[in-house]
């Protein structure tokens, strides 16, 4: 199926495995990279030098076009910038908006930028300063999300930009592939529908959270950071949603300096990244910590399989996903079921002409 997105990126499908932090690693990207669709290795939660070898190891395993996730706002971004140029990768994709020098530079040295939005005004911001497709995310998407539907932001991005369109939030089949189509867009993006995959390197007991999970498990909260974070619900955020001022900051701090160990950031780096997080919002001083390491309960549950001591971001989808397909499998039943879907609708009567 080609579409301005398939042409735009070089890949055979207009599905796009989205960068999840701790999810998005060079296995999942390969294995998406190799059945034909768009895969994003995520760099937010690697070091510069860690960001390298990923994208190398992602080299040995395709030949086929990939991209890397990278957040805008981050005191390294321009390293990064660098290692994706040096590196030969196709496709920058970003969380936040890019800056327009970031575009320019990434353009001119041939890479495809594809920043992700979740407003209408961010969309037409990115496509005047140079963006070559955008990923618009309604609010059914896990993660930080906003509060508009998939099905009133698409149509307004499509009839605002000229740019190809990719819809996120709430996509997990063709059916729905198909639907995104219809509204104008160029493919879909996924990323709880990847997440619950064979290839996906989440723990089982994690995978086996997810699939449990109904669509009224999936919630939003501003408990963890502050911002609208789309996750499944467990004790921890009951447990934060509950917590006092001085038990929230006892907690942010815990865990900024298990992530400042980890990540190497000084406390100040940690807290300006923190304040960068904000968006504008007034957070207290424990949830710009939690900002600021949210990378670090989402690594308890997607790399050491403590959903007691993480989060899972999850989009609404999870509530109805009930197996673990290969990436190969599971684009391969996408595209097949877009392809009955649009037979099936070739089928319908016409409609009388006017008059």
């Amino acid at each position: 199926m080609e579409t301005a997105l398939t042409r735009l990126v070089g890949v055979r499908h207009p599905v796009v495995q989205t960068g999840m932090g701790w999810v998005a690693g060079p296995r999942l990207v390969s294995a998406t990279a190799n059945a034909g669709a768009l895969g994003i290795l995520a760099s937010a939660t690697m070091t510069v030098e860690q960001l390298r070898l990923a994208v190398r190891e992602v080299r040995s395993r395709t030949d086929a076009p990939f991209g890397v996730n990278l957040r805008a706002d981050a005191g390294d971004a321009r390293e990064r910038v660098r290692i994706i140029i040096d590196e030969g990768v196709r496709v920058a994709s970003f969380a936040l908006a890019p800056s327009r020098e970031l575009i320019a530079e990434l353009k001119d040295a041939g890479v495809v930028v594809i920043p992700s939005v979740g407003a209408r005004r961010h969309a037409e911001k990115v496509a005047a300063w140079g963006a070559d497709a955008v990923v618009v995310q309604g609010g059914e998407g896990g993660g930080h999300t906003g509060d508009v539907a998939t099905t009133v932001l698409l149509p307004q991005v499509v009839d605002a930009v000229d740019i190809p369109v990719v819809a996120a939030g709430g996509f997990h089949d063709g059916r729905g592939l198909v639907a995104a189509l219809s509204y104008g867009a160029a493919g879909v993006a996924m990323g709880t529908r990847f997440l619950l995959t064979s290839d996906s390197t989440v723990p089982d007991a994690v995978k086996a959270r997810y699939l449990a999970a109904t669509v009224k498990d999936v919630t939003v909260t501003t408990a963890v950071d502050g911002l609208p974070h789309r996750m499944l619900r467990s004790d921890l955020v009951d447990a934060l949603e509950r917590s006092g001022r001085t038990r929230a900051l006892a907690h942010a701090v815990a865990r900024a300096a298990s992530f400042r160990k980890l990540s190497g950031l000084t406390w100040s780096q940690l807290v300006r990244d923190g304040i960068a997080m904000r968006h504008g919002k007034s957070l207290s001083w424990s949830q710009v910590l939690l900002a600021a390491n949210t990378p670090v309960l989402l690594k308890a549950a997607m790399v050491d399989g403590r959903t007691d001591l993480g989060v899972m971001a999850s989009g609404q989808v999870s509530g109805v996903i009930d197996d673990l397909p290969s990436c190969a499998e599971l684009v391969a039943r996408v595209m097949a079921e877009a392809e009955t879907t649009l037979a099936r609708l070739r089928t319908l009567p016409a409609l009388p002409t006017p008059g």
